[in-house]
């Protein structure tokens, strides 16, 4: 039997998500591993640890758990929740990333909304697997929020070993970031943390010569990119972008073509201009059109804020090179195949990816371990009366 893990999470449990594979047939179902987080909002394993997940709650707490038995190690491995904001639903701690060789450094990165209402990047160092002393905390980039919402805050390193960090901004983007290069807001950055202390923006960086902009920003133009990932066999680079008042979106493109992309934001929403008065019009000249949309709405294609996912890359033939993710609000999980830029053979997989006993509530993330299972992250899980 193969595992395709799923996590599902809160205010009752987490679950995980299984796939077993026979001779005479395929299927993919749920099975619980874990419960009892307080919004847990991402989840993910440092190299060579496949046996353990390391999960976050919003409210500043990283717990450890075995993948296998689901049980949860007695302590926190980090604790922040006195220099957490959480005033707003969408602050917090919103995501951790491992350096590449955390194993020997035991480095690592985390994005949360501070007390000043800032998004904060510091890096810990921890002695040993289990545990973080906070005295090794540094803080390695700090910048205002402006808003409670949209902080996108998702951390990971790329196939380059460079540290990524996705960030948002607010409804309609009434300070128009999206498409100005002289904020993080609206933005995908990319930074060089491989140095003793702080970082440094690449030299490859697209706009680091541009006097006017942030030397830190790889790609811009989007609202509130809800998870990305880079494919682990490609590199290409994934965006789950919540969108406005109709349309969600999913971004691709291939490493090389990332660098400097314009995904349209403020002026488009979805492949369609931004409804609002004033505020939406053509897609900018050379902008990356979305490769899958969605209309809001309640229906098998429909939902309200999307989940951003990974491509499967696991021991499952029948979900190789899927790209797999979910919608928030109206839980669905789907996927498609990438074929020349174009969402090919798009697949509902709610049905069969239910829990025994329970339901999909909230889709709050997915998660991928180093052999390429997947686990999803879940809010609410329900018992089916």
């Amino acid at each position: 039997m193969f595992k395709l893990y799923h996590m599902l999470s809160k205010a009752i449990t987490i679950f995980v998500f299984f796939s077993s594979l026979t001779n005479s047939n395929a299927s993919i179902h749920l099975e619980q591993i874990a419960k009892g987080f307080d919004r847990p909002v991402w989840a993910c394993v440092p190299n060579d640890m496949n046996d353990k997940i390391w999960i976050i709650e919003q409210t500043g707490l990283v717990w450890i758990i075995d993948s296998k038995t689901g049980t949860r190690e007695s302590k926190p491995f980090l604790d922040i929740r006195t220099d957490v904001c959480r005033k707003g639903n969408e602050e917090g701690l919103l995501g951790l990333a491992f350096a590449p060789d955390f194993t020997q450094t035991g480095r690592y990165y985390i994005n949360f909304t501070n007390k000043h209402q800032q998004t904060q990047i510091v890096r810990f160092t921890s002695e040993n697997p289990q545990t973080t002393h906070l005295s090794t905390a540094e803080t390695i980039m700090v910048y205002p929020s402006e808003f409670e919402n949209h902080n996108g805050g998702w951390l990971g390193f790329g196939p380059d070993q460079m540290l990524y960090i996705s960030d948002g901004g607010s409804g309609n983007d009434s300070n128009k970031h999206g498409q100005a290069l002289d904020t993080f807001l609206a933005k995908i950055l990319r930074i060089d943390v491989s140095q003793p202390n702080g970082y440094k923006a690449p030299p490859d960086n697209p706009f680091i010569k541009n006097p006017q902009a942030k030397p830190e920003i790889w790609a811009y133009g989007v609202r509130n990119p809800w998870r990305c990932s880079f494919d682990r066999k490609t590199g290409d680079f994934w965006i789950a972008d919540v969108g406005q008042n109709n349309w969600e979106e999913i971004n691709h493109v291939t490493f090389a073509k990332g660098a400097g992309a314009n995904y349209g934001w403020r002026l488009r929403e979805g492949n369609h201009a931004t409804p609002q008065q004033g505020t939406g019009g053509p897609a900018p000249s050379g902008s990356i059109e979305p490769i899958y949309v969605y209309q809001h709405g309640g229906g098998h294609q429909q939902g309200f804020s999307v989940t951003g996912g990974y491509v499967y890359r696991g021991p499952i033939h029948e979900l190789q090179g899927r790209y797999i993710f979910g919608d928030y609000q109206n839980p669905r999980i789907w996927s498609f195949i990438e074929v020349n830029n174009q969402a090919t053979d798009f697949k509902d997989h709610t049905l069969e990816l239910q829990p025994k006993d329970g339901k999909l509530h909230s889709i709050a993330s997915f998660a991928e371990n180093q052999k390429g299972d997947i686990f999803i992250v879940d809010h609410t899980a329900r018992s089916i009366k």
